[in-house]
């Protein structure tokens, strides 16, 4: 935990994602970087200086792997508050429109059911599970299918709902992630989504693997091109 909380820490400090008195949402997936990101805040939430709420909402899209059970349990053995959302996010995407390239609206109407609960709950903060290697993804995404070059910001703020957005993984990588999960024999829900494997993200996450093989340095040079670039908010 101490190693995960040593990369948490320095995102929050550097963007000053934390205030007092905050009632955070952590957006709960189920998944391996929605669960590290709730543990690791519920750790620091016993020891930080500035006290903040924290809740977990999770959004259910209608997947048959979609287990309720398991996020109930996971909450109620880590004394951490939790709201499930139904939806018929799923039969929208791809029973009806039966979208292409549906990551994009998936995300968009679990960010819109997110929004409104945490109005609801009068939360004015939203943690997502956003890592660092979905900041290099996401840079490449922009870069080579819309010829932009910007990324996902550590925090922002949406004027419509008064909701700050943070995102306090973004200097942990997916390996540890994994690790963490691994050395804390934390179980993840079994996830079937019909774009695993064959998403744009996906192929972004095998050329940087390539990247990282061919020029050991390059995770660190791109995230240090994006901070001395300010882009989108981001900082050195």
């Amino acid at each position: 935990m101490q190693k995960i909380l040593g990369f948490l820490r320095k995102a929050i400090e550097k963007y000053n994602m934390i205030e007092d008195g905050d009632k955070i949402a952590v957006a709960l997936s189920g998944g391996k970087d929605s669960i590290t990101l709730l543990l690791a805040l519920k750790s620091l939430q016993r020891f930080y200086p500035k006290k903040f709420d924290l809740i977990a909402i999770s959004v259910n899209p209608g997947f048959e792997f979609f287990d309720t059970d398991f996020l109930k349990n996971l909450c109620i053995n880590n004394d951490i508050p939790l709201i499930i959302e139904n939806s018929n996010i799923k039969e929208i995407v791809f029973d009806i429109r039966k979208e292409k390239n549906p990551c994009s609206l998936c995300a968009n109407l679990r960010r819109g059911i997110l929004n409104s609960i945490c109005i609801r709950e009068k939360c004015n903060k939203i943690a997502l599970g956003h890592n660092e290697d979905d900041v290099l993804e996401t840079f490449f995404l922009n870069l080579l299918y819309a010829g932009n070059i910007n990324t996902f910001s550590p925090i922002s703020y949406m004027d419509r709902s008064k909701i700050t957005l943070i995102r306090p993984l973004i200097f942990t990588s997916e390996k540890e992630i994994r690790n963490f999960i691994k050395r804390q024999n934390q179980v993840v829900m079994n996830k079937n989504c019909p774009m695993d494997g064959i998403s744009k993200r996906e192929y972004m996450k095998t050329l940087i693997k390539q990247f990282n093989l061919d020029i050991p340095n390059v995770r660190a040079n791109i995230i240090g091109a994006i901070k001395r670039g300010h882009i989108n908010g981001w900082k050195e």
